[in-house]
């Protein structure tokens, strides 16, 4: 931590833009896990990055986070491929820095971003970036936390189009054992993890379960896209 909050933070659009699109979509993959945390902090009054429950002010801009990476991502990605900034992008870059940024650190952290710590305890996980791993993490929370199937459904074809990871495999992790997995599921419920801003009591067997579900659907839907 820094003994200060930045005066100012400026993002030039051009820049983004100019960069390989990895970084763009991985940014998209840590914010996508924005407001399904904040709303899990929500639930139980879990403290922030200040320790105290957030104010409404936060989980109305995860939410929005989260709508406007649905609207504008896609045609964001399709911009920064081509270097171009245009309205997609702008607004999908306020999205991963001010949206997210305000959204987490006054909302909340919860599940994902301990699933993330607790795979990175494998070293086959170590070459993907922290949003790709958050985003993979977000799947596995949507399984353990047990949401409606068509927003599963929604996050699903959006890492999909976007390029994020929805398997295991997409992390480096083919053919992982059930005894790594539960190492992984072991540390992301390790005293002090953000797993236990969940508003329901959650063990390392249960997410363990959550990753190979998460992993189970990832892959369904791949072979469906082959077939077709």
């Amino acid at each position: 931590m820094i003994p200060r909050n930045p005066t100012l933070v400026l993002v030039d659009s051009s820049i983004i833009a100019a960069a390989p699109v990895r970084f763009l979509v991985s940014g998209i993959g840590d914010a996508l896990a924005t407001w399904f945390e904040a709303e899990d902090c929500r639930i139980k009054g879990a403290g922030n990055m200040t320790t105290r429950p957030g104010p409404m002010t936060a989980f109305e801009l995860a939410r929005f986070c989260y709508t406007t990476l649905m609207r504008y991502g896609r045609l964001a990605k399709l911009a920064c491929e081509q270097h171009q900034v245009t309205p997609a992008l702008e607004h999908v870059i306020e999205a991963n820095t001010l949206l997210s940024g305000l959204g987490f650190e006054s909302g909340g952290l919860a599940a994902a971003h301990a699933i993330h710590n607790g795979l990175t305890v494998l070293p086959a996980t170590h070459k993907y970036w922290h949003g790709e791993k958050v985003a993979f993490g977000t799947l596995a929370m949507l399984m353990l936390t047990d949401r409606a199937p068509e927003l599963i459904e929604e996050v699903y074809q959006f890492c999909e189009d976007i390029g994020l990871p929805t398997t295991l495999a997409d992390i480096g992790l083919a053919g992982v054992s059930d005894d790594e997995l539960l190492a992984v599921a072991r540390a992301s419920c390790q005293t002090g993890e953000t797993m236990h801003n969940e508003p329901f009591t959650i063990t390392p067997e249960a997410v363990q379960a959550a990753l190979r579900a998460a992993d189970a659907v990832g892959q369904a839907r791949k072979k469906i896209d082959l077939a077709g």
